[in-house]
């Protein structure tokens, strides 16, 4: 099982990677909204923004957020840390239940060309 500080390295990778993608994947990261990541298997939040195609963790909390964020991510730490590796695939993990990912309709249009 993950740790907490690797869920939070993991962030921060796919915060660089964000943060230095092109084109579409740029656009999509280009949102201005919170967010925020629960990690099922911790019991733990990192919650946070994406802003200006970075992800900023802003405060790490026990259990559920208090507050809804924009855009919600759900997924066991393994996941994450497998995902931002690039050994697990986004659009099969969230397809198949793996990994939970909610926002506005339109936000998630836009997060599509994240896949």
């Amino acid at each position: 099982m993950a740790t907490m500080e690797e869920c939070r390295s993991a962030l921060d990778k796919l915060s660089d990677n964000l943060a230095g993608a092109e084109g579409d994947v740029r656009d999509a990261a280009a949102l201005n909204r919170s967010l925020s990541c629960r990690i099922t298997d911790l019991d733990i939040t990192f919650v946070g923004r994406l802003e200006d195609g970075r992800i900023e963790v802003l405060d790490t909390i026990q259990g559920a957020p208090r507050e809804k964020a924009q855009i919600r991510l759900a997924m066991a730490g393994d996941d994450l840390v497998a995902m931002v590796d690039g050994r697990l695939n986004f659009a099969k993990a969230w397809a198949s239940g793996r990994v939970k990912l909610e926002a506005a309709v339109l936000d998630l249009f836009r997060l599509r060309k994240l896949l």
